[in-house]
C-alpha cells in the first residue's frame, strides 16, 4: 500500500473549553459508493456544538479521541462516488454533516448528496455558509410553528446565527417581526425586517405584548415568554441553557397544551434547495461576525462563546 493522505482538520483530544481545539492531520477521505467528495471552502461556527466539546454529552459521545468539529460547510465537488448521481466535479454546493458526525471543518468531506445542495448563483462561499442555518429557520417557522401572514412573530437572539435567518425568512413568510438583541445589534435586527427591535437586557417580557409565534434561540426564562403568547399561539424553542429548560419543554408536552416545541432537525436537499431559492430571490441574505483561517479554530468558537454575535463566525478552510 502506498502512503495515506493527509488533509488538515480541526481537532480536540480531550474534552474542555474552545482552547482544546486545534489544527491537525487525517487521513483523507474518499467518495463511497453513492457519496461525493466536497473540497470544503468554508465551514461556520454553531452553539450546539460546544455542548458536545466541553463534555456535556460525554455519555453520547464517549472517550475515543481525536474527536472533530464543523456541521455546516460550503464548497465544490471534486469527485464523485460509484452511483452518485444529480451533480458534477466543479459544482458549488453547501450542505451539512450527518447527524452526530462532526467533522466538516476539514479540507474535505465525504457526504450522500441528500445532504447537500447547490449554493446560490453569484454567493461568495466564505459568506453563504453563514445560512445553512436558515434550513433551521424554515422548519421553525413553516413545519412547526405554522407561521400564517400577518402573525406577530417574536425571535430572542435575533442578531445571531440562527436568530438573523428566523428574522429575514419570517419576514419573508408574512410575518410581522420583533426581536430580541444587544443594543449594539438592535439596527441589524430592524435592517434584516424586524418592525421592532427591543434590547434584552433592558427589555421585560412584561413589556413586549403578545405573540402568535416565539422563536426562541436564546434557551432561558422559557415559562415567561410562553406567557405571551396569544389564544394559539406556538413557540419553538431552538436552545437551551440548562437541564431546567429542557425539563420545561417536556413538561409542556406531558401536562401542558404543547404550545411549545423543540426540534433537532437534519436537513436534506429539498431543505436546502428551498434555503437556496429564498437567496435567490433576494429574500435572505449572509450575516458575517468574522472570518478565522483553520488554524485559529479555537479563536473562532472562543469568540461564538463570548456572546453579543452579530451573524455567523465563519472559518475559512481553502
Amino acid at each position: 500500500m502506498g502512503p495515506v493522505s493527509l488533509m488538515r482538520a480541526a481537532l480536540y483530544d480531550g474534552y474542555g473549553p474552545p482552547e482544546v481545539l486545534y489544527e491537525g492531520r487525517v487521513p483523507t477521505p474518499t467518495a463511497g459508493p453513492g457519496q461525493l467528495l466536497v473540497r470544503v471552502h468554508a465551514v461556520s461556527v454553531n452553539g450546539g456544538e460546544w455542548l458536545m466539546r466541553s463534555g456535556g454529552l460525554r455519555w453520547v459521545a464517549g472517550r475515543r479521541f481525536p474527536k472533530r468539529v464543523g456541521l455546516d460547510f460550503t464548497g465544490e465537488v471534486a469527485a464523485t462516488g460509484p452511483g452518485a448521481t444529480g451533480y458534477r466535479v466543479g459544482d458549488r454546493v453547501w450542505g451539512v454533516m450527518p447527524t452526530m458526525r462532526f467533522g466538516s471543518a476539514a479540507e474535505y468531506v465525504a457526504v450522500q448528496p441528500r445532504q447537500l445542495s447547490l449554493a446560490p448563483e453569484g454567493l461568495d462561499l466564505v459568506e453563504a455558509v453563514a445560512l445553512p442555518v436558515g434550513t433551521t429557520s424554515i422548519t421553525a417557522l413553516r413545519d412547526k410553528a405554522r407561521l400564517r401572514p400577518g402573525e406577530r412573530v417574536l425571535v430572542r437572539g435575533a442578531s445571531g446565527g440562527v436568530g438573523n435567518t428566523t428574522v429575514q425568512l419570517a419576514k419573508a413568510m408574512g410575518g410581522r417581526v420583533t426581536g430580541l438583541a444587544s443594543a449594539r445589534n438592535l439596527d441589524l435586527v430592524r435592517d434584516l425586517g424586524a418592525e421592532e427591535a427591543f434590547d434584552y437586557a433592558t427589555t421585560s417580557p412584561a413589556d413586549l405584548g403578545r405573540f402568535d409565534v416565539i422563536v426562541d434561540t436564546a434557551g432561558s426564562d422559557l415559562a415567561a415568554y410562553r406567557r405571551l403568547l396569544a389564544p394559539g399561539g406556538r413557540m419553538v424553542g431552538l436552545s437551551f441553557d440548562s437541564m431546567a429548560s429542557v425539563g420545561y419543554v417536556l413538561a409542556s408536552y406531558v401536562f401542558g397544551s404543547r404550545r411549545v416545541r423543540f426540534f433537532s432537525g437534519q436537513p436534506k436537499h429539498a431543505l436546502f434547495a428551498e434555503l437556496t431559492r429564498y437567496v435567490e430571490e433576494g429574500a435572505l441574505r449572509p450575516v458575517v461576525d468574522t472570518v478565522h483561517p483553520l488554524s485559529d479554530i479555537a479563536a473562532a468558537y472562543r469568540a461564538l462563546e463570548a456572546g453579543g454575535v452579530r451573524g455567523k463566525h465563519v472559518v475559512r478552510v481553502l
